[in-house]
């Protein structure tokens, strides 16, 4: 059976995962888990709060994208100290000009430079951990979407999952940085209908699956060209969009 499109549990591990990571970042900025101290194992955390070693997985991915925490290797993971305030970096989300649809486009070439190369290290190099957590986040997209649900914030944890399987940091980083703000959604005309809106979203889950499933087969240049796939469709839906609005002020 193909992994990544077999049925899961309506609800999935990503809002689990989600829930998760809220409780442990707040209790980190509480001060209950202090800088240097270690958090509790994954079998712990997992008992403590009822869920299973991929959410728990899934939910220090994130702390560790924040940069709140940090893997050592055969020693566990470790508080960071509180990130100190700073200016924006140059390409941050607070740069985006949303009423310039042309600065959009801009970020996603930006991610497709990035996140096709990410897939293919990924696609190589993911533990099998890693390859739990990217199917489980994909069955989360999955699950919004069946539900009806905002499916942004699941959306980038599946893309921010593929960039931990790098097992390159900076990868990581990056997604972090420009945030999940910028996850293509529809770029919903008003004229649209239900049907075309439908139709779209089914066709972002048939590209989710042809990413993941090249993923979990070790297909490198599969997963690359599937992601570049991905993304370069987005640029199109939103250069399409620009035309139209170039078009409606002439």
């Amino acid at each position: 059976m193909n992994m990544a499109t077999k049925s899961r549990p309506a609800g999935g591990a990503g809002t689990l995962a989600s829930r998760l990571g809220d409780v442990l970042r707040q209790a980190i900025l509480a001060g209950q888990f202090t800088p240097g101290s270690k958090l509790p194992s994954e079998a712990q955390l997992g008992e403590t709060h009822g869920v299973s070693r991929t959410v728990v997985r899934e939910a220090i991915a994130a702390l560790r994208a924040d940069r709140l925490v940090e893997a050592r290797q055969g020693a566990g993971v470790f508080v960071l100290d509180p990130p100190s305030p700073a200016s924006p970096a140059p390409m941050s989300i607070e740069n985006i000009d949303y009423a310039r649809v042309s600065s959009v486009i801009e970020f996603l070439e930006l991610r497709t430079a990035v996140e096709v190369e990410a897939a293919g290290l990924a696609a190589i190099r993911r533990s099998p951990a890693q390859e739990e957590v990217i199917i489980d986040c994909h069955y989360a997209v999955q699950s919004c979407v069946e539900q009806g649900k905002p499916s942004s914030e699941a959306d980038f944890a599946l893309h921010l999952a593929i960039a931990e399987a790098t097992n390159n940091p900076r990868f990581r980083d990056f997604l972090s940085m420009i945030g999940k703000s910028v996850i293509p959604r529809a770029a919903l005309r008003n004229e649209e209908t239900e049907e075309d809106q439908a139709a779209y979203i089914k066709l972002l889950a048939e590209e989710h699956s042809a990413i993941v499933t090249a993923i979990s087969a070790g297909d490198e240049e599969g997963a690359r060209e599937a992601m570049r796939k991905h993304l370069r469709g987005s640029q199109a839906r939103y250069r399409a969009l620009l035309r139209e609005q170039r078009q409606f002020v002439r």
